[in-house]
């Protein structure tokens, strides 16, 4: 059996909610009910999107919620040459190619038509990189550890960007090429980036990359019925380990490992040590979605 190696990948675009809890909690957990290495890897590659301060938000809050992650934190601003490196491979192979179309262009369209695969079409704008997922590999299949079997064809999905216009690099190929290097072989995350799994098959298989397991979780609704997300203006978690207690209980139910009442104000060290111990994925409902109520999430 190969050692368990997991992580948590916030975007720092502003601070954890309750949806973000429910993923840290489910793959902290996972990987420690596996002895296993829980690693904290920061994806700021849009530093529009990152203000100044959320990263240390985002550190106090896991902190408080006693989610301690195994060693230094990962930055993935740092690893320009290691996207840039796989972007050139995907080059070569025909898989990767400029772009200039602007999605005002192809609006009427429900995924990018592939206008510039043989050609920029307007060579004189700039040009995003996009994956030639016509090419790749298809279709792409895989077990899902929740959701059972999965298959689809990434043409379909169309061509995602993988790198901007304005050179920022895209979560597709940022995210690949960092839990390759990570020695990334769980990947527990909402069900909102299933369908992005795909890309990510064609990528690990274009760059002779390992596969990792996927978990995907149920994604959390508010009683609105919109995706909990910092667009979305969800409440923020709290940073301090008291008013912590109630919301980790609540995220354990919610993920269905059904704890008991009694740990309901219990110091967060001995709610994670019951729930690590007791901690059963075959427990997860393989429903796509829950729905908050008012009362779940104060």
């Amino acid at each position: 059996m190969r050692p368990y190696r997991g992580r948590f990948a916030p975007t720092p675009s502003g601070p954890l909610h309750f949806g973000s809890l429910i993923a840290a909690l489910a793959s902290f957990l996972d990987a420690r009910h596996a002895a296993g290495h829980w690693g904290l890897r920061i994806e700021d590659v849009d530093p529009p999107r990152c203000p100044s301060g959320a990263v240390d938000t985002i550190l106090r809050q896991l902190e408080a919620f006693g989610l301690q992650w195994d060693g230094p934190v990962v930055w993935q601003s740092k690893h320009h040459d290691a996207y840039a490196a796989a972007l050139a491979r995907l080059e070569i192979q025909g898989l990767a190619y400029p772009c200039s179309c602007s999605r005002k262009q192809w609006r009427a369209h429900p995924v990018y038509p592939g206008w510039c695969r043989d050609g920029v079409c307007e060579p004189h704008k700039p040009a995003a990189w996009r994956l030639r997922s016509d090419l790749g590999l298809r279709p792409v299949r895989w077990e899902d550890r929740l959701f059972g079997p999965q298959a689809f064809d990434p043409a379909e999905l169309g061509d995602v960007v993988l790198q901007r216009k304005d050179g920022l690099w895209a979560y597709q190929l940022a995210v690949v090429v960092d839990d390759a290097d990570q020695g990334i072989n769980e990947v527990v995350r909402g069900a909102d980036l299933l369908d992005n799994t795909p890309w990510q098959r064609q990528l690990q298989h274009a760059l002779a990359l390992p596969e990792p397991r996927y978990l995907h979780l149920p994604l959390i609704l508010g009683d609105d019925g919109q995706k909990l997300s910092k667009q979305n203006l969800a409440p923020a978690l709290p940073d301090t380990e008291t008013e912590a207690r109630a919301l980790l209980h609540r995220a354990l139910a919610l993920l269905d490992q059904a704890p008991p009442a009694e740990l309901a104000m219990a110091p967060v060290a001995e709610q994670l040590a019951w729930a690590i111990a007791h901690w059963d994925p075959g427990r997860l409902r393989a429903d796509p979605e829950r729905r908050l109520t008012h009362d779940t999430v104060d």
